[in-house]
């Protein structure tokens, strides 16, 4: 109770904002004030989510349209990177020393996330050392900006920005904070793991008991958050992620999974010319994959809970990039 009443202390002026999104000054730029499709969206929140019509048009009156989200989003894609090249990106030695210092400091969250989900603690460092550096580079860009943005004007994927901008102002509400104070990314990922708000709302946990749930600044609710967010994927415990195969044969490429879904399982490989130096389950679903590395083509299977690495980020080249980064925080922490 101590920590509650510092938090409502400190935080008095956003306690008001519990279904009010009213107290902050108003200011000039009211760039989505009277339009039809907020006023719509407006008039949606109140009808069926419980939200106070005047407050919320008090609150779009203080959110400001960004260009600079709307050229982000809409920049032709790069060329997709090979993984010679998109691995060093992030495996680097100042991201391997920096989740070193991170893992130590925060260890016993980690210990604890490990005891509860079933999570290794190196994936949930090289989770957040991948998406933000460690907290580093968590985005700038106030949430309430960038989500209407996108949901107002970028017409590609309004659907799917309205959504999530309707999940964060019910967050804002079910956390008590004001939302025009939360920060992101430009598409509006937030905090040290980089959740959307509607991710936020499903696996985002009070990790460390203190009634909040705060993953922008609080590292152990956002270690805590990863695990959850792994384990209501279908993290399974003890069980590795990747397995490096050997191919022989004019039947390899057959193998190869068309998208990240498995499709075939080990013994299906094998008789395409997959096998692996690891033990696996003939009836295992596997995902299998070809990378061009530094040194030639690799072969590799992923297992479960490599597909469960993808589903927070749909790239095979992400999820290896996460393992890899775990395996060597593994060996640069030692046992220490």
């Amino acid at each position: 109770m101590q920590i509650l009443r510092r938090w409502a202390v400190k935080h008095a002026h956003w306690l008001g904002l519990v279904g009010a999104f009213g107290m902050a000054q108003q200011v000039a730029a009211a760039d989505y004030q009277g339009t039809p499709e907020v006023d719509g969206f407006i008039t949606e929140m109140a009808r069926d989510y419980g939200f106070s019509n005047k407050q919320l048009t008090a609150l779009f009156a203080q959110v400001n349209r960004k260009q600079s989200i709307i050229d982000a989003i809409s920049r032709p894609a790069e060329r997709v990177k090979p993984w010679k090249e998109y691995r060093p990106i992030f495996i680097t030695d100042s991201r391997i020393a920096r989740g070193v210092d991170f893992w130590r400091q925060h260890e016993a969250a980690l210990t604890r996330a490990e005891q509860t989900y079933g999570v290794p603690a190196q994936f949930i460092v090289a989770i957040i050392g991948v998406e933000t550096f460690y907290g580093g580079n968590t985005g700038n860009y106030r949430v309430m900006d960038a989500l209407s943005t996108l949901a107002f004007d970028y017409p590609a994927r309004a659907p799917f920005f309205r959504k999530e901008l309707r999940e964060f102002l019910m967050l804002a509400r079910e956390e008590q904070v004001d939302p025009l104070t939360l920060k992101g990314s430009y598409a509006g990922a937030m905090g040290l793991p980089q959740f959307m708000p509607s991710s936020f709302r499903a696996y985002a946990v009070d990790f460390d008991g203190d009634g909040h749930i705060n993953i922008w600044t609080d590292p152990d609710d956002a270690i805590g958050s990863v695990a959850s967010y792994f384990k209501q994927h279908g993290w399974l415990a003890g069980e590795a992620v990747a397995s490096k195969a050997s191919v022989s044969g004019d039947k390899v490429d057959q193998g190869l999974t068309p998208a990240l879904d498995p499709v075939m399982n080990v013994a299906e490989l094998r008789s395409l010319g997959w096998t692996s130096a690891d033990k696996l389950d003939d009836e295992l679903p596997v995902t299998a994959f070809r990378l061009e590395g530094a040194a030639g083509d690799e072969y590799w299977m992923g297992l479960p809970n490599f597909y469960v690495i993808t589903r927070y980020n749909r790239s095979v080249m992400y999820a290896m990039a996460v393992n890899q980064l775990a395996e060597l925080l593994v060996e640069a922490k030692g046992g220490n």
